[in-house]
């Protein structure tokens, strides 16, 4: 029986400076080949280090418990295989060929929404049953629980900030002339929306699923946030390699340059969510902040779509 315990200082130091050494290489990279370099430098310190240092302070109060893991080694080779297949046939393949198949509009938001469902929650969850695993630890943590309103409000509140500037996002619902009454509802319609299809379908598999089994293998939180945050990088590789196309943020022919985009920009934002989830081993928690970094530019699309509105 193998519970999820942290590892020694020696550790963590040599896995924190591996992963700056991946990430700077991976910027390099991008540099030398004329790719947005500066977009990384802000990821990094924005999420990686400026949100990620205050989370640790906010969630100091947070009790997490210890996470049961009897096979670590067979549970994390059967979560890696499933992610692979994941990134592969889901995210390069089926997401593309599912919008194809369903017209635009609320048929395709539901549909789609319940087969991320399906892919990110009930598939993880049977593939872990079938092992022999609880499941029910991974859903621990409530609003009631110790550390759960500080970390929330104010990461929270900092994020619909930054996002309010940095994306076009209050731009676009503004030029929509959206009805009171239609923010009234849109809103927190999108908000719900965007817990359910990002924060949960993301959290559960890469927090809740692999980081926990990554923590019992490696013994060590700070390696299973790092390499954690990595594969949740480069499982977006095949559907910006495939998918993408130009124009599209981090969309090159060169499969490496997309690599190296998706750890420059999309870890450091991984280790944020990635040590709020070993700090407090709060589902819950993690969810509602991911809504949070994504609610803004859904907004438009819900009032579009639900609403009826145009530009």
């Amino acid at each position: 029986m193998t519970y999820s315990t942290p590892g020694g200082r020696a550790a963590s130091i040599a896995y924190g400076g591996g992963y700056l050494a991946i990430w700077a290489g991976a910027t390099a990279y991008l540099y030398a080949h004329k790719a947005d370099w500066t977009f990384p430098l802000i990821s990094l310190g924005v999420f990686g280090v400026v949100l990620s240092g205050l989370a640790w302070g906010l969630t100091r109060k947070a009790r997490p418990g210890l996470i049961e893991v009897r096979r670590p080694g067979l549970e994390l080779g059967a979560v890696l295989a499933y992610l692979a297949v994941y990134a592969v046939v889901f995210l390069g393949w089926g997401m593309g060929a599912l919008r194809e198949a369903v017209p635009a509009g609320q048929g395709q938001d539901l549909a789609v929404l319940a087969v991320k469902l399906a892919v990110h929650v009930v598939g993880p969850a049977l593939l872990l049953t079938a092992l022999g695993a609880r499941l029910w630890p991974l859903a621990g943590g409530a609003a009631a629980a110790k550390g759960f309103w500080p970390p929330l409000i104010v990461l929270g509140l900092l994020l619909l900030g930054l996002l309010s500037v940095v994306s076009p996002s209050l731009k676009q619902i503004a030029a929509l002339h959206p009805p009171v009454q239609d923010l009234v509802w849109a809103a927190p319609l999108a908000f719900v929306w965007l817990a359910l299809e990002a924060g949960l379908c993301e959290e559960f598999l890469f927090r809740a699923v692999l980081q926990t089994r990554l923590t019992a293998v490696l013994r060590n939180e700070v390696g299973a946030v790092v390499i954690g945050a990595l594969v949740f990088a480069l499982c977006h590789v095949p559907g910006l390699f495939l998918r993408g196309a130009p124009g599209v943020d981090g969309y090159s022919t060169d499969v490496v340059q997309v690599m190296a985009f998706t750890i420059a920009t999309l870890s450091p934002i991984a280790l944020m969510f990635g040590l709020i989830w070993a700090r407090t081993r709060n589902l819950l928690l993690v969810v509602l902040l991911h809504a949070c970094v994504d609610v803004l530019p859904q907004i438009p699309d819900t009032l579009r779509v639900w609403a009826g509105l145009q530009a």
